[in-house]
């Protein structure tokens, strides 16, 4: 007797139910889900640019922070979620493989559940990302790959699975190898919205072209032969033709015409059709190369398709001189032909992994919008930063520039994520020292949602949500403080007023004076009542 169950397939882990945060060491601590120093909405502080920038959101950004800190801010922060949240139609992350080895540039030896719960963490917000005809490409190796698969497969959907990618990263034998010489990382390639995805076509190569010919002399070009006939059923695809001298053919076995008769005679009439050179061969379709434009992209690039990782270390070190090498970058033309595939000019490309910056560098060239977050200050500064100052500049010889006629051009901006703006001290939730002033605004925007301005009048808001006005108080909020807030109201608006500290008769007057009006506490209920006013 079978049994019916409910449920889904789902991947386990220890810690699976907790979440992660940084430490001073450059490590990660096991933490609730609930955590503020998690939930929390980090800003992002501008710290310098290059090039031409409008200073609003819409820029290049190059983020110093954590892969998390910086998506979470794309995602929740409305300065940057109405510029980003459902908009981007790429995202190549290139993580940590969890392979054991310690890089120089980072820590590669996370413990496996560790490492779960990082990737989990921010595919989910990657998820929130992406336009519905976006994708998410993730480099691997044999190390975590068969698991990321299906950690993937829970947040995007098994039915948005698009394909496996196999580079080919090495094209020379490791003969000291224990078992066998691994030449080859993966792409994992997920759609948003399986339905929506239109990748595009790749250029044609000097190999593939190699099959077109023009035996005939044919005015519309070279061509190459296809097969007229189909394996599958087809209700129209039985039928005789007879050839230029009088041969007939019809499809033996199990195959039939690919196309109707009207179809096949319409092609023999526009002489599309070839039948040998004595005129006498099963017939074939003529497909031209001016007609077919480019490619479909295969599951298999080879390194002298897209680059290796000779090539890649060889494009960094002209950038840089030899005593800065870079462990793992990956060459310009693997992330073009990604690019290529999966974006349009002016589309919006994320990276949150930078390295030594070749995805948003590629992207730049290929005048693509990108964003850019690198967790450790040094690789920042002395790569990813200075490798899209050259970009920028023209001063990049190297890499995709010829391929793409780049001359130099755009800007970015560099931005920073902020320190946690709350500590936990005996179960206590308390505001951090540098949270004062304009800081202690911006923290409060934020984590509630609202759209941050200047008062050009002088007045005491400083952020909007529809009708809502958020009044930040860096003090106590007493009857004084709410009547005046209230005052400044248009009809049909209510305010959110934050102060650290506030009265009962402040909270009765606005609750009186005002409905649908509020008056918070700060940490207290930016952390516990926070998702009550988004």
């Amino acid at each position: 007797m079978s049994r019916v169950t409910s449920g889904r397939l789902t991947l386990s882990w220890v810690g699976r139910d907790e979440a992660l945060r940084n430490t001073a060491d450059g490590g990660y601590e096991w933490v609730s889900r609930q955590d503020p120093r998690v939930t929390e909405v980090r800003l992002l502080q501008e710290t310098g640019k290059a090039g031409d920038v409008t200073g609003t959101a819409a820029d290049n950004l190059l983020i110093h922070g954590d892969s998390y800190d910086a998506l979470h801010a794309l995602v929740r922060n409305p300065e940057y979620g109405d510029h980003y949240r459902g908009k981007v139609k790429l995202v190549y992350i290139d993580p940590p493989f969890n392979t054991g080895q310690a890089f120089q540039h980072y820590d590669d030896a996370l413990e496996h559940s560790v490492w779960l719960t990082m990737m989990r963490d921010r595919l989910l917000l990657i998820r929130d990302l992406l336009a519905p005809g976006g994708s998410v490409w993730v480099h691997l190796d044999d190390a975590e790959m068969a698991y990321c698969r299906v950690l993937m497969d829970e947040v995007f959907g098994r039915g948005n699975f698009v394909g496996t990618v196999v580079w080919q990263k090495i094209h020379a034998r490791n003969n000291s190898a224990q078992h066998l010489s691994s030449v080859h990382d993966y792409l994992l390639v997920y759609a948003r919205s399986k339905s929506d995805l239109v990748f595009n076509k790749i250029d044609r190569t000097e190999l593939s072209d190699q099959e077109f010919w023009n035996p005939d002399n044919d005015p519309r070009g070279p061509w190459r032969r296809s097969d007229l006939t189909a394996s599958h059923a087809y209700e129209d695809g039985r039928y005789e033709v007879v050839g230029p001298h009088g041969d007939v053919f019809s499809p033996r076995g199990n195959r039939w015409w690919s196309c109707s008769r009207e179809t096949f005679d319409a092609l023999r009439e526009d002489n599309r059709l070839w039948w040998g050179k004595t005129g006498r061969t099963f017939p074939f379709r003529k497909r031209f190369q001016s007609e077919l434009g480019g490619l479909v992209p295969t599951t298999f690039w080879t390194h002298d398709e897209v680059g290796d990782n000779r090539q890649a270390k060889a494009e960094v070190t002209k950038l840089f001189d030899r005593s800065r090498i870079f462990s793992t970058p990956k060459p310009e033309a693997l992330l073009k032909r990604v690019i290529q595939i999966a974006t349009d000019p002016g589309d919006v490309v994320v990276d949150v992994f930078a390295g030594s910056g070749t995805t948003a560098a590629v992207a730049h060239k290929m005048e693509r919008r990108w964003v850019a977050a690198e967790i450790l200050e040094e690789t920042a500064e002395t790569f990813t930063r200075p490798r899209l100052e050259k970009v920028v500049a023209g001063d990049d010889p190297g890499g995709i520039t010829k391929t793409v006629g780049w001359e130099g051009g755009g800007g970015f901006r560099s931005l920073k994520a902020s320190p946690s703006a709350f500590e936990i001290a005996d179960g206590r939730v308390f505001l951090a020292d540098w949270v004062k002033g304009e800081d202690f605004a911006a923290v409060v925007a934020a984590q509630l949602g609202f759209m941050m301005y200047d008062s050009a009048d002088g007045g005491p808001f400083c952020g909007t949500k529809g009708r809502a006005r958020l009044a930040v108080v860096d003090g106590v909020v007493d009857e004084v403080v709410a009547r005046g807030v209230l005052g400044h109201l248009d009809e049909g608006e209510r305010a959110v007023i934050v102060g650290r500290g506030v009265t009962p008769e402040a909270e009765s007057l606005v609750a009186e004076l005002s409905r649908g009006s509020k008056v918070l506490k700060a940490p207290r209920d930016l952390v516990r009542r926070g998702k009550a006013v988004r």
